[in-house]
């Protein structure tokens, strides 16, 4: 296949997959005439920024900025209609205060996989990122209703990606990419607290980078004199082109033998002080203040400094981490292995044909015959094999950096196919870890979707390791590359029922609750 081909192709695949993702994030996004999980909180709080009532929120504002915004252009739709309440205060339908929120998640994807390219220039590890993050059931279902945690992610991840194209680009580009990062950054933060860790996970690559650049020649120069036969990828990493020169053994993909310039990744280390200190440190912190300005004028009891401070009481006072505080709160370390979901949304019916009941308690277990489930629950194949693909790098990397240094490289016998690149693991290690890690030392009551912005880079890690498995000439590998992607695919399939609150049948509904916990 010419590269031209291989281009069409890959532009056609990544479009099929953001149909599919913004297919899944209409279809019956009314269905639920009511206000489901923190809807009772955002879509009433964006409804108070329309009508300038004043009010106290425990985030920052932005992402109810954006929900107010949708509810705003709806009045103007000819669509979507049909249903109306008044829970958010005034006459609203549920299209109204969820049809943003679907629009832009159906973007994740897009934005996992401009990463994902500008970490490699492979093709297909950016389309196996971006398939594995549509087929995902946490990201679907808090993109579907009034809630804000995606947009976390949405401008960490555009951050991020801006910041790689700004590395990759001209002098004049470059500028422009790293402004556009900051303020993603500062947007991330404006959304909640925790889209810090985005920016966190940057600074950590830039360190590690950075330090490791001063050690380059001398890595070179043992490298060069004990004729490394393993970790030769190494040349794609941090380090000079040298490093590039010296390869060997690595199957370059060919979008990479064909570009002459160095892989952004690779010059993250070459950022300055002063311009990580004024683009990615200033930058988001003015982003971030011009953001809680029109907050503040509506609501001028508090000032910024203060409304912090009550927002940090305001956490402080949620309690502990237990189900005694709220039946779904899940420990950091319950997150990765998917032990205790949310279920946004639960109510029993008599039958298809009867309207959903939307408020009140449910009906009796005897009663209904049709269970109506949304369920704040990941991929569970996904989720595990993505935990395990983190796990599998971070133990390569330990590998690489400890043990190989101190054994004499002829001693081993590893398959150059097998190696990790060092510098795309770093990088999805390190701000897994960001995201993931900072929730160990937090006391108050936390919940699943929590670790939707570290979970993004194990689908990336995973995407990662089943190209590899791919491109390998061992059949085995290659196979299981294969099992792995059918599996997450038929996964996604399997529980889409409770992630869209399509009908169920008792049966059906607790062939899908593998656990009780998941309950």
């Amino acid at each position: 296949m010419t590269k031209k081909q291989s281009s069409s192709w890959f532009k056609i695949a990544i479009f099929l997959v953001f149909l599919l993702s913004m297919a899944l994030r209409f279809w019956g996004l009314g269905r639920f005439n009511t206000l489901v999980f923190d809807e009772v909180y955002y879509a009433k709080f964006a409804q108070n920024y329309l009508t300038q009532t004043p009010f106290f929120d425990g985030h920052p504002p932005l992402g109810k900025y954006i929900i107010a915004i949708g509810m705003w252009l709806s009045s103007y739709f000819p669509f979507g209609q049909d249903t109306v309440n008044i829970l958010t205060g005034v006459a609203r339908t549920p299209w109204s205060y969820r049809w943003i929120n679907a629009l832009f998640g159906a973007f994740i994807p897009l934005i996992i996989a401009g990463i994902a390219y500008q970490l490699s220039y492979r093709r297909s590890f950016a389309f196996l990122a971006a398939l594995f993050a549509a087929c995902d059931g946490i990201f679907l279902v808090e993109s579907r209703y009034a809630l804000i945690n995606q947009y976390i992610v949405i401008f960490g991840l555009l951050a991020q990606w801006l910041l790689l194209l700004a590395l990759g680009n001209t002098k004049k580009r470059h500028k422009f990419y790293l402004i556009l990062s900051g303020v993603s950054f500062g947007a991330a933060i404006a959304t909640k607290w925790n889209g810090l860790f985005f920016l966190i996970g940057v600074y950590l690559n830039w360190i590690f980078a950075w330090v490791k650049q001063h050690f380059a020649a001398k890595d070179i120069a043992i490298g060069q004199r004990k004729n490394l036969e393993i970790g030769s990828d190494y040349s794609i990493t941090y380090s000079t082109t040298e490093l590039i020169k010296s390869t060997s053994t690595l199957t370059v993909p060919q979008e990479i033998r064909e570009k002459p310039l160095l892989l952004p990744l690779q010059k993250i280390g070459q950022l300055k002080i002063f311009t990580v200190g004024f683009y990615l440190g200033i930058i988001p912190l003015i982003t971030y203040g011009l953001i809680w300005i029109p907050h503040l004028l509506q609501n001028p009891k508090y000032g910024l400094i203060s409304v912090h401070q009550q927002i940090l009481s305001f956490h402080n006072r949620l309690g502990g981490n237990s189900s005694s505080v709220h039946p779904y709160c899940a420990a950091w370390y319950k997150w990765p292995l998917l032990t205790r979901p949310i279920a946004y949304f639960y109510q029993r019916a008599l039958n298809v044909n009867e309207p959903v009941p939307n408020i009140g308690p449910p009906l009796p277990a005897n009663t209904g015959k049709v269970i109506y489930d949304v369920h704040a629950m990941g991929n569970p194949f996904l989720w595990w094999f993505s935990f395990a693909a983190i796990v599998l790098l971070i133990f390569a990397l330990f590998i690489r950096q400890i043990v190989i240094p101190s054994i004499e490289q002829k001693r081993l016998s590893f398959n150059s196919s097998f190696s990790i690149d060092t510098g795309i693991a770093l990088y999805l290690v390190l701000n897994y870890a960001a995201n993931l890690l900072p929730w160990v030392k937090v006391n108050r009551c936390v919940f699943i979707y929590h670790y939707m912005t570290a979970v993004v880079f194990a689908f990336m890690a995973l995407a990662w390791l089943i190209d590899k498995c791919l491109r390998s000439y061992h059949v085995e590998l290659c196979a299981f590359g294969v099992a792995v992607t059918f599996l997450i695919i038929i996964a996604f399939i399997f529980w889409m029922p409770i992630y869209l609150g399509l009908p169920l049948s008792a049966d059906a509904y607790k062939l899908r609750m593998w656990f009780g916990s998941w309950i």
